[in-house]
């Protein structure tokens, strides 16, 4: 995938960071930005804009897999903002596949429409219309987005 633009990557660089700051206050798990690719169990690699990773799941890897793969797992969340070149019916269906194989807990986050979907295993797509914030729930208790940030 091409570079993004400047301000898909401010937006993209934001949400790492307030990832990072969850991480560092609570080290429950792993954040990572969007550079980061993961091989998912049906195969496809997929690097997400922002992501994180449980203790559990990343500490189950051999230090193999963490430093010299595409690690081999799906992280527990994931967040994808499309870009202006980005399809959102693609991205939906990334976001689909991302669920059906193992991640937890996903947001779709359309600045243009000012909408977020939010993914889960075993639920129905949630689409939220201009919403102020959104919760990591329990996938990622106290992580929480401002919205406006982003619109």
């Amino acid at each position: 995938m091409s570079p993004t633009y400047p301000w898909t990557g401010k937006k993209n660089s934001g949400i790492t960071a307030l990832l990072w700051l969850l991480n560092d206050s609570n080290d429950l798990g792993i954040s990572f930005d969007s550079s980061t690719g993961f091989t998912l169990p049906n195969g496809a690699v997929y690097s997400p804009d922002a992501s994180w990773v449980s203790n559990e799941k990343w500490d189950a890897l051999t230090q193999q897999q963490r430093e010299e793969e595409f690690s081999p797992l799906a992280p527990d969340f994931v967040v994808e903002l499309p870009s202006s070149s980005d399809s959102l019916k693609k991205l939906q269906e990334k976001m689909a596949e991302y669920i059906e194989n193992g991640v937890r807990l996903g947001w779709l986050i359309d600045p243009k429409n000012k909408t977020v979907e939010i993914s889960q295993q075993g639920k129905e797509v949630k689409i939220l219309e201009s919403p102020q914030t959104v919760s990591g729930e329990d996938v990622l208790p106290g992580f929480e987005l401002n919205l406006n940030k982003i619109w």
